[in-house]
């Protein structure tokens, strides 16, 4: 594994990073506790030491396992990265604009975005709780709130600093402007956004702009929910509450599996996966700091952090961005 500074912090995660949203269960079909814990676990014991979450996985589930998970560990080795804005009826005093609807317990809950400066000292305090910990690596806003203005968000970012309660702040889902005006109160350790070899739009403009500030990006959904490792090109069928029946629609989805199938020889070359070939892939693009790969089992944790132990070469990778130029 390989461990890289973020940003202006001297913080180091894990190049391939661990994403808690699935075990949190809402949007994915649910989720197995045991499973999760062992997930979570199989990722620190094989590098995986960054942990992200949110307070909106399972509406504070995901916290709860990982605060379970890593109670026997050395905390200080550990890097917990979690998030704020995004709140709804029981969290917090609803305010902000509507996002959307999420599924829980069967109801249909309003979930909200709001980074009002009170509710994310509250947002934080309950996160402490749920992650056992008395101190984040890393808190990010989920989502912009245009309801609230950014330096108000990072006003409460930067006491929150001072308090002790997290080491550094960052954004997610960011564009240039957003960061910039964030800067005028605390510059921005990171900005977590989409990524993938599906989704590589990022190269344009905010890649550039965090590269010349030195703010470090952590790319979500490098496998875009699953559908890069191939498997969803067999057998495989989702439960009919995974959100990903909808959004796997967005692709062409004849394209990807001739993507998939023209890589595969490099990855079989390093007897390795798609999957990890896709994940070394994007830990190897300019500009991005860390990766965050999902896993519901200690197996699926172990083959992530595996993705780290092979090289792809400058010709191996001149014919993968090829044949995305294809897409």
């Amino acid at each position: 594994m390989e461990y890289r500074k973020l940003g202006n912090t001297t913080l180091k995660l894990s190049a391939i990073s661990y994403g808690a949203f699935a075990i949190g269960g809402n949007m994915w079909g649910g989720n197995e506790r045991k499973d999760s814990i062992d997930a979570v676990k199989a990722s620190i014991d094989n590098g995986i030491t960054t942990i992200d979450t949110a307070p909106f996985y399972g509406f504070g589930l995901s916290e709860e396992i990982i605060g379970e998970a890593i109670k026997d560990y050395d905390r200080s080795k550990i890097q917990l990265l979690t998030k704020f804005g995004l709140v709804w009826d029981g969290s917090n005093n609803v305010k902000g604009e509507h996002f959307f609807d999420a599924e829980n317990n069967g109801k249909a809950v309003p979930v909200y975005r709001y980074s009002s400066k009170a509710s994310i000292i509250k947002e934080v305090e309950d996160s402490l709780k749920r992650l056992g910990t008395d101190y984040i690596d890393l808190l990010q806003q989920h989502w912009p709130d245009p309801t609230t203005p950014i330096e108000e968000s990072m006003e409460a970012a930067a006491q929150l600093i001072k308090d002790g309660k997290i080491l550094a702040a960052g954004l997610s889902n960011a564009d240039v402007t957003l960061l910039e005006n964030a800067a005028k109160v605390h510059q921005p350790a990171s900005n977590q956004v989409s990524f993938s070899m599906l989704n590589r739009s990022i190269q344009n403009d905010l890649i550039p702009y965090t590269l010349e500030n030195n703010i470090g990006i952590i790319a979500y959904s490098p496998m875009e929910r699953g559908l890069l490792s191939g498997k969803y090109f067999s057998n495989e069928k989702l439960k009919a509450d995974d959100h990903r029946n909808g959004y796997f629609s967005q692709f062409d989805l004849e394209k990807v599996k001739i993507f998939l199938e023209n890589i595969t020889p490099i990855a079989e070359a390093k007897n390795a996966s798609v999957a990890q070939l896709v994940l070394r892939w994007t830990t190897l693009q300019e500009g991005i700091t860390v990766v965050l790969a999902g896993a519901r089992n200690a197996e699926q944790a172990i083959s992530n952090a595996a993705a780290m132990n092979f090289e792809i070469s400058n010709e191996e990778l001149a014919f993968i961005n090829g044949e995305l130029e294809k897409l």
